[in-house]
């Protein structure tokens, strides 16, 4: 049965019932339940199992009663420890992303301690019930971490908690029963579960004070019937949607042919599943790509995003998504914004492409195709669409993202298509007036043009090859180049 359709079956038949449950009061108790971890000296039985991380799929169980299970399984206290928690489990496995991210971890950043959560057999129920017992399993890392703390007076500081889907909020969960004054150092949530989470209060999800610093990757939030499978609303101190959280390249329907041609009637589930653990593959694909590190950018939304008015660095609006982020913490949740490939490497390069149109006095939509050149690549055919009104002297601004680095931009090749409508309504013009037996073709006067690279922050002006290169005919090419007084950067900012 599909993830989509179990996920509405539990809708229809829990959702009021149990959401009732999971609301509690205003600290966050389940039915009268106080968010305090039992104590050290208290008796206190773990419903899940940590497992030390060792390589491949073998792990070593630790067991937080006896303390020299740390010490056989290789735990060392000198170095940070990084908890893995997975999410709700239709089947009762463990998903091989999860010892795909544990090797990464491990092989590139070598001196760490990492540990799975495995919580299968709570996992393995209704969805709601699963919801539900995300505080139990939230408590239970909260006592490890508190036997660490006593026994090893390891700091927690030096701990990430890196959770999936309804394993986000389960670290959201250990870090807010943890006690004392001490936070955990970072909490990672990858795609936090949507449903009976959405809409919720701070105390009942995961949230900016459960940690020192909390970001989040939305990946899959578009909403089927009301329901989605990721949480939308902003969850962490930095909150990345990359494609705008809805749904991700090569995930859309249009592949659920190949999904059903490799996984037969498991296609429509992997192509659901495939939006929802991008999360975890871009968190990975930091790991093992850091020479290639995804670049964000802050921004109201994604609409103004795409109009590409967002690629500012200054005072910290632009980070890296995955691993290597840089922690800054802030008063609110900042919203990042990027666009990334089908596959890894995802990075995509972000440039900002700007032109002011002068003097016009015709009010059409030109329709342009543009390439870059660089001191590295050719950027190739870029379509451009100028919408809305034109006339007059206005500055229009797009987002362009090339799988490329161009290096340091030289030349600007510019074409104006000319849309159908418009050639049509030009030729009737031409056998309505007479032009003397010479064809005046329509133009486009062009003011400033320019392109910035997010990456390096470097905005490129472009001036035109010839005196009349300003004036753009239809169905002509034009050439630019880099302006004389905007010559190339020696120290160029680099921002990954």
């Amino acid at each position: 049965m599909s993830v989509v359709r179990i996920l509405f079956c539990w809708l229809l038949t829990f959702h009021l019932n149990e959401g009732k449950k999971m609301r509690g009061n205003k600290a966050g108790a389940v039915d009268g339940e106080q968010r305090v971890v039992p104590r050290l000296s208290e008796p206190y039985v773990s419903s899940s199992v940590f497992r030390m991380f060792l390589e491949g799929e073998d792990n070593c169980t630790l067991d937080p009663l006896q303390l020299h299970t740390l010490t056989s399984c290789g735990f060392n206290s000198s170095n940070p420890i990084i908890i893995i928690t997975h999410g709700w489990s239709i089947d009762g496995m463990m998903e091989n992303w999860v010892f795909r991210l544990a090797t990464s971890l491990k092989t590139n950043l070598i001196d760490v301690n990492v540990v799975i959560t495995d919580w299968l057999l709570l996992a393995h129920t209704h969805y709601p019930t699963a919801a539900q017992s995300t505080r139990t399993v939230g408590k239970d890392i909260a006592h490890l971490l508190q036997s660490l703390q006593v026994h090893y007076r390891y700091p927690v500081r030096k701990v990430h908690l890196i959770g999936y889907s309804l394993g986000a909020h389960i670290s959201g969960f250990a870090g807010s029963y943890l006690e004392g004054s001490e936070k955990i150092g970072r909490i990672t949530g990858l795609d936090p579960a949507g449903p009976l989470f959405e809409g919720m209060s701070p105390t009942d999800r995961l949230s900016p004070d459960d940690a020192e610093f909390v970001d989040a990757i939305h990946t899959f939030t578009q909403k089927h019937l009301g329901l989605s499978v990721g949480i939308k609303q902003a969850v962490a101190h930095y909150d990345f949607y990359p494609n705008g959280g809805d749904f991700q390249p090569g995930c859309d329907l249009h592949s659920i042919y190949g999904h059903v041609y490799e996984y037969g009637l498991l296609g429509f589930e992997q192509t659901v599943k495939c939006a929802h653990e991008r999360s975890v593959h871009l968190f990975i694909d930091s790991l093992l790509n850091k020479d290639k590190l995804s670049m964000a950018y802050r921004c109201r939304n994604k609409t103004a995003f795409d109009k590409g008015v967002c690629l500012a660095c200054r005072k910290h609006r632009c980070n890296t998504l995955g691993y290597d982020i840089q922690k800054v913490r802030t008063s609110s949740s900042w919203k990042f914004f990027l666009n990334t490939r089908s596959q890894m490497p995802y990075k995509l390069y972000h440039y900002q492409f700007r032109i002011q149109l002068v003097n016009q006095m015709e009010e059409i939509e030109p329709s342009l195709i543009i390439s870059l050149t660089g001191t590295k690549e050719e950027s190739g055919d870029v379509p451009i669409m100028i919408t809305g009104t034109s006339s007059g002297n206005k500055t229009h601004t797009f987002l362009i993202t090339l799988d490329r680095d161009l290096g340091d931009l030289m030349l600007l090749h510019l074409h104006w298509e000319g849309s159908a409508l418009w050639k049509n309504m030009w030729n009737r013009m031409k056998n309505i007036i007479p032009w003397g037996g010479q064809e005046r073709k329509p133009l486009l006067t062009l003011g400033k043009i320019s392109v910035k690279g997010g990456d390096t922050q470097e905005r490129t002006s472009f001036c035109a090859l010839t005196n009349d290169g300003h004036r753009v005919e239809v169905a002509r090419d034009e050439v630019f180049v880099r302006c004389k007084d905007n010559t190339p950067k020696q120290h160029r900012r680099k921002h990954n």
